[in-house]
């Protein structure tokens, strides 16, 4: 007999849609046993090659770092925070072309309710895999000799970069053609790797002098801003396709994000040579919180003099009735 189990109550009622519509999906069994076959085959020829190169900057969001950590981390990489994530390009277009949205819409769910249970569900799928893999890392550390902090950074840096590919997937999804969709994934990326490159490079230039300690506080801060700041834009891309309703004296809401992916590199170039390259995040929080509030319907005014609805009067408690004579 097959086997039934109930989810918590207390969870989202969009991730429970997502979670079991994504188990059922083969996409999700065979790329996490290949992976396994992958990182296998890459640790012994990582064996056989000798030792790993190592990387001057051990940090978050430092793709270098994972390209120069040998074939294991290669794998990993590309299987985990790339390839994985890419099944995000079709998760919006089931619910917009055949109109889901609007019944969803008309529940208790807000729009940011359905782009982040997807995003959560693609993005735990990827989390899950990496987090199998963690007993070859084990194995790489005892034989191989490997530098744990790098692994560990190698690690989460590979977290990092499927949430923002996850989430840049969703955005272009939210489009119907695909030449938009490939369009809007292109210039997602772009933006992604200029704002990313500018802030950690001149972070890592300042600070290779300086303590360990205040040079992975810095770059750090910077790497988690940067993937903050595409997973809240490739988010709010998907949620500004979702609007219903668009105003007359409105701004297309998402002519008004695609916008934001435009200047984001601009101002995180000025706020990183404004801080002298230690700070660079202060501006992608800042475009993060833009992209948050960018797509909210403004609520019209209630004109002077207005006269409110009346209230109904309060039912009056039933009275005893004597009885008659």
């Amino acid at each position: 007999m097959a086997a039934y189990f109930e989810l918590p109550d207390r969870m989202h009622p969009m991730t429970v849609k997502e979670l079991q519509q994504g188990m059922r999906r083969a996409s999700f069994i065979y790329p996490f046993l290949g992976i396994h076959f992958l990182a296998i085959a890459a640790m012994a020829l990582e064996f056989s090659r000798g030792a790993v190169m190592r990387n001057e900057f051990p940090g978050i969001m430092n793709l270098l770092m994972l390209v120069q950590s040998g074939p294991f981390w290669n794998v990993v990489g590309l299987m985990c925070g790339i390839i994985m994530p890419l099944g995000g390009l079709i998760l919006m277009g089931q619910e917009l072309e055949e109109g889901n949205h609007e019944l969803l819409l008309l529940t208790q769910l807000d729009r940011w309710a359905v782009v982040k249970g997807k995003f959560f569900i693609l993005w735990s799928v990827c989390a899950l895999s990496l987090v199998s893999l963690l007993p070859y890392v084990v194995v790489r550390y005892f034989i191989g000799g490997v530098e744990m902090l790098q692994e560990l950074m190698c690690a989460l840096s590979v977290l990092a970069l499927a949430g923002v590919i996850c989430a840049g997937a969703i955005g272009a999804s939210s489009f119907t053609h695909v030449g938009a969709r490939l369009g809007l994934f292109l210039l997602f990326l772009g933006s992604f790797v200029f704002s990313g490159f500018v802030p950690l490079v001149f972070c890592a230039m300042v600070t290779q002098k300086m303590p360990a300690a205040l040079f992975h506080v810095f770059f750090n801060l910077n790497g988690l801003a940067v993937a903050f700041c595409y997973i809240t834009l490739g988010l709010t891309v998907a949620r500004s396709r979702l609007r219903l309703v668009i105003h007359a004296y409105e701004v297309k809401p998402s002519w008004l994000v695609i916008g934001l992916l435009f200047f984001t590199p601009f101002v995180v170039s000025m706020t990183t040579a404004m801080t002298a390259a230690f700070a660079g995040f202060l501006g992608l929080i800042g475009m993060s919180l833009v992209g948050i509030y960018a797509d909210v319907t403004p609520k019209a005014k209630k004109p002077p003099g207005a006269i409110p609805p009346p209230t109904p009067p309060s039912p009056s408690p039933p009275r005893d009735i004597e009885p008659s004579t």
